[in-house]
């Protein structure tokens, strides 16, 4: 079983029935947020994904996580190909959204303590790598210096933002990541990926400045600014990366179901980018080589999620947790 990323609770936005006609609706929205309750359990992974069923049954152990919603597998199988969310389901994400502000008591992508979210896939058979994550969104030119403040960082903030820059340039307007990692080792003079904890500031302002500039001249149009604008249109990239060509290949090799769809969950941001006491990593209850039956993974501190997947960096084993992250492990368990 894998472990995947934890939730204190969840919406869960399902539908009524199984038609549309002509472009209208019918659907329902349920809050999930209270310790020990969830709308869903581990059995929902053919509505929920995986993941999304998986943290609805976290919910009810009363596990510690962040708030978040579950946008179920059905409106992946009736979104068109390469379209945008249609105006209806745009509002049923802003009553979501305005529900995580309240648990929060933040205002998503505000001027002043901001919140931001992440936004990953889950299907219901696990495709590990083969569909698309975007992280920090809502953040924008406005409130960088904001979330500065609010966690006691720049180098970080700034780190995050030129992170979203890259990945909602590449994942949702389609800008090639070559062009973001090209003006990336220019202006750093080839400086080693593992050097990136250490970049100074100002280096990083000019990245992001790099970074908007190549969006701009790759779709004609500036990097979206409003966080609402962002988020919609990370849901649909995401939903349509169950199309992409690596996840048909995927699906082709393991004889999975091509009509199948993905889930996709909206969850408020927890940075592992913040120092040496906060990181990013992935865990596994049987050891995925062997089958030994022992936790087995891996871990970044100082990172954030597509470092440790994108093969840039080199993770250290679990074992070494406690000795590298010392504040952030007092309550693991002894594995």
């Amino acid at each position: 079983m894998r472990f995947y990323s934890i939730l204190q609770g969840s919406f869960i936005i399902h539908r009524e029935d199984n038609a549309y006609e002509d472009g209208h609706h019918s659907w329902s929205t349920s809050l999930r947020f209270a310790a020990n309750s969830a709308d869903g359990d581990a059995g929902m992974a053919k509505e929920l994904g995986g993941k999304g069923a998986a943290l609805q049954e976290m919910s009810r152990l009363g596990i510690p996580v962040p708030p978040g919603f579950t946008v179920p597998i059905d409106v992946c199988r009736t979104l068109p190909r390469d379209s945008e969310l249609p105006p209806w389901f745009e509002d049923e994400i802003a009553d979501a959204v305005g529900w995580l502000e309240q648990q929060h008591g933040q205002i998503f992508g505000g001027a002043k303590n901001p919140l931001l979210v992440s936004v990953r896939s889950g299907a219901a058979v696990s495709m590990p790598g083969m569909m698309d994550t975007i992280l920090n969104v809502g953040l924008n030119d406005a409130n960088v210096y904001a979330l500065a403040e609010q966690q006691g960082s720049l180098r970080f903030a700034l780190d995050s933002y030129r992170r979203l820059l890259q990945m909602f340039g590449n994942i949702v307007l389609g800008v090639p990541k070559t062009a973001f990692d090209d003006a990336f080792l220019k202006a750093s003079g080839a400086v080693s990926s593992h050097a990136e904890s250490y970049l100074q500031e100002t280096f990083l302002e000019g990245v992001i400045a790099s970074f908007k500039t190549i969006i701009q001249e790759f779709t004609g149009e500036p990097f979206p600014q409003d966080g609402r604008r962002q988020l919609d249109l990370a849901i649909a990239a995401v939903f349509h990366s169950w199309n992409s060509e690596r996840a048909r290949h995927y699906r082709r090799i393991h004889h999975l179901d091509d009509q199948a769809g993905t889930a996709v969950t909206v969850q408020a941001m927890v940075f592992g980018n913040i120092g040496n006491d906060s990181g990013t990593g992935v865990g596994f209850s049987r050891n995925p080589s062997t089958g030994e039956r022992s936790i087995f993974g891996e871990f970044l501190p100082n990172a954030q999620g597509e470092d440790i997947v994108a093969g840039t960096h080199t993770p250290m084993p679990l074992s070494q947790l406690r000795t590298s992250c010392h504040r952030s492990t007092r309550s693991c368990r002894p594995w």
